[in-house]
């Protein structure tokens, strides 16, 4: 067999179709948008009309959508320009955020531009204390919140509405990590109370390199990146005109095609979880698994303690199969998964996250299956 991609939640391989756009703009644009003649007009309109696909689909307005280089910019223009406009010096967060969350804040705690970083409790399977998340709301300054959607090693899912409806009960700001389930759900921001969402399009089948920011009409955020008036003077530097493109091809695409591609990934992480569950003995799974609390293109497995469980990923690797994962943090140690760690998992079982897409089968599940049981039956601590 080929090999095996199980790292969807790392990054998609890019659809076709949306290669066939940028290239098609690629082959016949090269004007600078900035420019007022004609071949800079031209490529003007391909942004604007790209940003206007993007709007209609989150039911935003033009105005509110900021392309970046990725979700990691985006996250740091939210957080580091949301604190900045309002002067907020408490944020609140978890232990399980992504690094351009996680590091994000603690360096401006470490700066001084806050005075306070508050992480809201979490369970064994990674939920939101909302109880918590209300406490510490309610009896500090106003805050600034920056909680993800779902977990990018874990797949669970956070209850981002009622997030919101907190956040909103105590004028705090949310900015809410969507870059594993933007294009997987439908974001309807005139519902949510998010003020700041985010998207890198390589996680939806879209180019590297590309993304967008999305900021809340009711507020005003300076800039992140000076340097020239684009982006509605909110981000120098001349636009990445063929990845604006492709990320709104990869969006249009995503939404017109999630009903089927939500079952059939759904259906490819259930079999996998119970033909694991069947085959390998005390198989374990981190994070939320149920279709209605997690997110349906990851899984993360958690296998018993064994021989070698830092080889466990290069064997896979070498039987043909990419996937990622790790185990917890050990005490003394800042290796390994902050994601298991805040979970407080056992650091001696290592874990594997699964992540598919519309191009995976059954049949390269059957495969991994068969891997994984060679390897585990190898290696298991007696």
């Amino acid at each position: 067999m080929e090999r095996v991609y199980l790292d969807n939640a790392a990054t998609t391989p890019l659809d076709k179709d949306v290669m066939a756009e940028m290239v098609s703009v690629m082959s016949n644009y090269y004007g600078n948008p900035s420019s007022i003649h004609a071949q800079g007009r031209e490529v003007r309109t391909l942004i604007e009309k790209a940003r206007k696909t993007v709007a209609g689909l989150l039911n935003a307005t033009p105005a509110e959508i900021f392309f970046t280089s990725g979700g990691t910019e985006a996250d740091n223009t939210a957080i580091r320009c949301g604190i900045e406009a309002y002067g907020i010096g408490h944020a609140i967060t978890s232990k399980i955020e992504h690094h351009a969350v996680e590091h994000t804040l603690n360096q401006l705690l470490k700066q001084g531009r806050i005075d306070k970083l508050s992480f809201v409790d979490i369970d064994e399977k990674g939920n939101i204390n909302y109880a918590h998340l209300e406490e510490l709301l309610k009896n500090n300054s106003r805050s600034f919140v920056s909680l993800m959607h779902a977990n990018n090693e874990l797949g669970t899912l956070t209850d981002i509405t009622r997030v919101g409806d907190l956040c909103e009960q105590y004028d705090a700001i949310y900015h809410c990590d969507t870059v594993q389930t933007m294009g997987h759900y439908v974001h309807d921001v005139r519902k949510l109370k998010a003020h700041f969402m985010v998207c890198a399009a390589h996680k939806l089948h879209g180019p590297k390199g590309i993304g967008f920011l999305f900021v809340n009409h009711n507020i005003k955020i300076p800039p992140m990146i000076f340097g020239g008036a684009q982006e509605r003077n909110m981000r120098g530097g001349t636009e990445n005109v063929y990845g604006i493109v492709g990320l709104a091809k990869a969006l249009e695409m995503a939404y017109a095609e999630m009903e089927s591609h939500q079952h059939h990934v759904q259906e490819l992480k259930d079999y996998l979880k119970d033909k694991l569950s069947r085959e390998i003995p005390d198989v374990q799974f981190n994070g939320e698994t149920a279709a209605d609390k997690s997110l349906y293109t990851v899984l993360n497995v958690s296998f018993p303690a064994m021989d070698m469980a830092d080889m466990l990923l290069f064997n896979l690797d070498i039987s043909g199969i990419s996937a990622s994962g790790g185990s917890a943090c050990s005490s003394g140690s800042n290796i390994g998964s902050h994601v298991l760690s805040g979970i407080k998992a056992d650091p001696d079982r290592p874990s594997v996250r699964f992540s598919f897409s519309k191009y995976n089968t059954k049949a390269e599940l059957d495969y991994v299956v068969e891997k994984v049981k060679e390897i585990v039956a190898k290696n298991v601590a007696v």
